[in-house]
């Protein structure tokens, strides 16, 4: 298996182009790859390819989300569980620009991207779950990166403080970083507007994705979307791949 879904490349007539690789074809982390010419957009000329390399998979998941998945209205809020990450920090930058974590120094600074308000998750389930409860219960979506225990625990947190429970509140699954699976009671579904549903390739399709790609390439190459990213030649890849990771860096494969 080559790996990847997603990358920038030039074509053989020079120009740069974004894409995302068709799931039957080989992985685009290699030095020449295949795609399908419908599922590409030019980039302009002299844009940062690195930076749109490393931006455009974390911030294509939250970005359909609040487009096309539930589209986020003027005035509502989002919690984003997970937002350390760095698709959790990107999707803050994104919630705030649309209309709306464990690690203590980069929740600090999450107030920079966007943040209103910031809950730790501690060893200390009862405690994160009340903290959630008063920070987070009114919100209209979450955006949750982490499934496993926390968003199993959050659920029902917010859903017990929420003081209309009839009021929609969309949970949108995107990552599984604190586990593939949650313990949920069947009382959630049934004592409360609570809409569970996920984000990802099969969720919507890749047309859908591709009509968003400009936008968020324009914000990225304005700096409207802030992130860190660095390049690695391709050839140092066995390498990298079991290096430590450096938290808050994008690492992108140059050929």
């Amino acid at each position: 298996m080559v790996p990847g879904i997603d990358g920038v490349g030039r074509r053989e007539d020079g120009r740069l182009v974004c894409f995302v690789a068709d799931d039957e074809l080989v992985g685009p982390m290699a030095t020449r790859t295949v795609i399908d010419s419908r599922h590409s957009v030019v980039l302009p000329d002299g844009a940062d390819v690195v930076k749109i390399a490393a931006g455009m998979n974390p911030a294509m998941s939250s970005w359909v989300v609040l487009r096309r998945r539930v589209p986020i209205e003027a005035g509502q809020s989002v919690l984003i569980l997970g937002a350390t990450g760095n698709a959790g920090q990107m999707a803050v930058q994104i919630a705030k620009r649309l209309g709306v974590g464990r690690d203590q120094a980069r929740l600090a600074a999450l107030p920079w991207t966007g943040a209103d308000a910031t809950v730790a998750l501690t060893d200390d389930a009862d405690a994160t779950a009340a903290a959630l409860a008063q920070a987070a219960s009114e919100v209209d979506l979450v955006i949750d990166h982490l499934w496993g225990r926390p968003a199993g625990d959050t659920i029902m947190a917010l859903l017990r403080a929420r003081a209309d429970r009839s009021r929609a509140l969309n949970w949108i699954q995107i990552g599984a970083i604190a586990g593939p699976t949650i313990e949920l009671p069947s009382v959630a579904l049934r004592s409360a507007n609570f809409r569970l549903q996920g984000n990802g390739q099969g969720a919507v399709s890749t047309r859908t994705c591709l009509e968003e790609l400009p936008t968020p390439v324009d914000e990225i190459e304005s700096g409207g979307l802030a992130f860190t990213a660095k390049s690695v030649p391709l050839a140092d890849v066995e390498s990298v791949w079991t290096a430590p990771e450096v938290r808050g860096v994008r690492t992108v494969l140059v050929p």
